[in-house]
């Protein structure tokens, strides 16, 4: 069985996020993009949020799919100059905020489907970020949840407690 990696220090923290940012920042210039970048560490894991103006051109980098490629890509710098997995957060013109209400929107609708008379409700497959927030919600909600299935299929379940 494989070992688990032990959890980051949070100056190893502190390092993926200042590596990450100077990653994106790279990206950024290259792109002719601008963009203001915050770093920040919760839970373990390094937060960065490029932010910008109404006149900046982020909006091109904010669409969940391209933020989701775009923080793979940046994992894997940070991996490369590390040598340890990293779990970063990359949020891009408030993407993650806008994913999280439309996930708050897919839980309501499948906890409604329960209400009246299902025995489950199964969600589509999401990141592990994204199933931790459903998670999150789910609870708050009193409902149970369970991710199912593998790689990119694993998926929430939804059920009454």
């Amino acid at each position: 069985m494989a070992e688990l990696e032990p959890a980051p220090s949070e100056q190893d923290v502190v390092d993926e996020g200042d590596i990450a940012a100077d990653y994106i920042e790279e990206l950024l210039d290259i792109a002719d993009i601008d963009g203001d970048i915050d770093i920040d560490s919760r839970v373990g894991r390094a937060y960065l949020s490029v932010t910008a103006d109404d006149s900046s051109n982020l909006s091109l980098l904010s669409k969940p799919d391209t933020v989701a490629a775009l923080q793979e890509l940046t994992r894997l710098a940070v991996q490369a100059k590390t040598g340890r997995f990293s779990r970063l957060i990359l949020d891009i013109g408030g993407s993650r905020d806008a994913r999280a209400e439309e996930l708050a929107a897919i839980v309501e609708h499948a906890i409604t489907r329960i209400e009246g008379g299902a025995a489950s409700a199964s969600l589509p497959p999401m990141t592990s970020y994204e199933r931790k927030l459903v998670h999150d919600i789910v609870s708050e909600r009193g409902y149970h949840s369970e991710s199912e299935g593998e790689g990119r299929d694993r998926h929430t379940v939804i059920t009454a407690r």
